[in-house]
């Protein structure tokens, strides 16, 4: 195994200009990049260029993995439909720079975990679809979007268990067969990529969690697990497993 810091890609969000208070600007949350530097991870974040492909080509080169996180949803026209009212802000720069971050990572064997977000633009990266709302889709669907409010401002709210798959990558990272979690997502994978395996469920059947389907390192969860792993050792493992693979890498 490498001794060297493995290097892990995170694409960042557009934030738009505000006429004479700001230029538009690239971010990403803090709380991600402290998660991967605390298991020994090196955070590269990267710039929303997709129309410089030979930059963005550069920076994939240097990766040891990819993590992709949560943020706004991804455009509709990414899995062939037309996008209605149901579907809230999009960042086209950013769903091109993720689809081709992920092709590079899946193509160079390159370990990923995503979250939220995350697994929605893996799923439609590999084929798969996504429920615009899951609220007015999905009618027997619970409550998913429990966004921080001034009332309720805790990233941390556990809103409701997931089953995880016996036998499956994301159960031995987790440890149990049931685990409370945190949920804030309005959208949701409606049809499975074939390249995927669901391995964790939302008590609706809603897809909380998906695999690879071979040996690569490819981990997804549609919760927070990054608000979570100080109380929960199954959510601190999941960057602990992830840092080491791409150690290996």
């Amino acid at each position: 195994m490498s001794s060297r810091r493995p290097v892990i890609g995170i694409a960042t969000q557009t934030l738009p200009a505000v006429p004479g208070e700001r230029q538009a600007c690239w971010l990403m949350g803090r709380s991600y990049i402290e998660e991967l530097r605390k298991v020994g991870a090196v955070p590269w974040v990267i710039p929303l260029v997709p129309h410089d492909p030979d930059t963005l080509q550069e920076i994939f080169n240097r990766l040891d993995g990819v993590f992709i996180t949560g943020g706004v949803d991804v455009d509709p026209s990414r899995y062939g439909e037309p996008k209605t009212e149901l579907c809230g802000t999009t960042d086209t720069d950013r769903d091109a720079v993720e689809i081709a971050l992920l092709k590079h990572a899946l193509a160079a064997k390159l370990p990923v975990l995503a979250v939220c977000r995350g697994i929605q633009i893996l799923n439609v990266t590999c084929g798969g679809t996504l429920y615009q709302d899951v609220h007015a889709q999905v009618p027997a669907a619970l409550k998913h979007d429990f966004f921080p409010t001034p009332d309720r401002p805790s990233r941390k709210y556990l809103a409701h268990d997931i089953t995880v798959k016996a036998g499956s990558r994301m159960r031995n990272i987790l440890g149990d067969a049931v685990v409370p979690v945190n949920s804030m997502h309005h959208q949701a994978i409606k049809d499975l990529a074939p390249r995927l395996a669901a391995t964790a469920f939302a008590p609706d059947g809603i897809i909380e969690g998906v695999e690879g389907v071979d040996d690569q390192y490819v981990v997804a969860v549609q919760w927070h697990p990054e608000e979570l792993t100080e109380t929960q050792p199954g959510m601190a493992r999941l960057f602990t497993t992830f840092a080491q693979a791409a150690s290996a890498a």
